[in-house]
């Protein structure tokens, strides 16, 4: 596993460009008319796509190789439960996977904010939104010390992720606040979350890695990116109403991923 300073910086400045990309829904609530669902749906299922492949593929099968079959397995469904629980114990009206449109902000202009209630709500669900983040930052970081072309292709998947979750932070921020800047910003510090995922791997568990502890490591990341893409991104991309879409994007993801791998190796 590469740990140079080249290695760590190049992972994560893919992390905190990833996290980043929440600002992007932001951006697309604000200066587009309506939400492009055909868009949406296809790029959610084409994350969902590359983050299942290299999950069982590559992670998965390589954390078998190194920390062993049995151990590797049990680490996997911890790291579903991690992100199962994270997500089971944030409030509903908050929770990041509830799908918005653009169109709320702009049929909402003109009309009278609610500013207390909307404000609270904005606040929540970006700090839900970096509740989730943080794990997803460690896969992203991790994935990229262990191989660049896997960390480029997870950083993307996490980007595309991101970003109607960047739209789920603005709409109601901007209906309390009458702020597009405000909105942004707590948008695009939502998303700073992974970044500090990203340290928190590096500060706690670099230190002790050896081939056995990063497989362990790898087959908690496969997990958390397994129910990421079945739990959120599938279903959001269905909730856009585009499924048909959504499938094709999921096959190409596969597909991409599967041509990256071949490539790097």
């Amino acid at each position: 596993m590469m740990t140079d300073p080249v290695s760590f910086f190049m992972a994560f400045g893919l992390t905190l460009l990833a996290g980043l990309s929440t600002g992007l829904g932001s951006l697309m609530a604000f200066f587009t008319r309506r939400t492009s669902t055909r868009f949406l749906s296809a790029a959610l299922g084409f994350s969902a796509g590359v983050m299942l492949y290299v999950s069982f593929v590559e992670l998965l099968v390589g954390a078998m190789e190194t920390a062993g079959a049995p151990v590797a397995t049990v680490a996997f469904f911890c790291g579903v439960g991690v992100i199962a629980l994270i997500d089971r114990v944030v409030p509903y009206p908050q929770n990041p996977h509830e799908v918005r449109k653009v169109e709320a902000i702009n049929e909402g202009e003109g009309k009278r904010r609610e500013t207390g209630g909307l404000y609270r709500t904005g606040l929540l669900t970006a700090a839900a939104i970096a509740l989730h983040n943080m794990p997803e930052g460690m896969a992203t970081f991790s994935g990229a010390l262990l191989d660049p072309g896997i960390g480029v292709a997870i950083a993307v998947a996490i980007a595309i992720h991101n970003i109607p979750e960047g739209i789920a932070v603005s709409v109601p921020i901007y209906y309390a606040t009458g702020s597009r800047w405000m909105a942004f910003l707590y948008s695009l510090l939502s998303g700073l979350a992974e970044p500090a995922g990203a340290v928190v791997a590096f500060l706690i568990l670099l230190p002790y890695l050896s081939g056995a502890v990063l497989g362990i490591l790898f087959a908690v990341v496969a997990g958390i990116m397994v129910f990421v893409a079945v739990d959120e991104l599938l279903p959001a991309a269905r909730e856009y109403g585009e499924a048909h879409l959504a499938v094709y994007g999921l096959v190409l993801g596969m597909a991409v991923m599967a041509a990256v791998l071949l490539v790097v190796r």
